[in-house]
């Protein structure tokens, strides 16, 4: 899967989740936390959806909001995790 496609699987979760406004546009670099689009358990919420989307786990320590903050910044991070073979 390339790093454009997960970018696009995470933007579709997240619209079809905690965007209820179709005009509204989601930024790849757009804070998800910063702009309320995504709260504390929002997120918990998201990295249920990766673990299970990608078949990926993530450490305690990976839990960062550096992580999760953006479309980006996730697909980097699950890429990353793919690429690696750490699932």
């Amino acid at each position: 899967m390339t790093h454009d496609q997960i970018k696009e699987e995470v933007r579709q979760f997240i619209r079809k989740n905690f965007v209820f406004d179709d005009r509204r546009s989601l930024e790849d670099k757009e804070s998800l936390l910063g702009s309320g689009v995504i709260d504390s358990t929002g997120i918990l919420e998201l990295i249920s959806y990766l673990e299970e989307h990608f078949a990926v786990k993530f450490d305690d320590t990976e839990l960062t909001g550096e992580n999760f903050d953006s479309v980006e910044r996730i697909a980097m991070f699950v890429s990353g995790k793919l690429s690696s073979g750490a699932h």
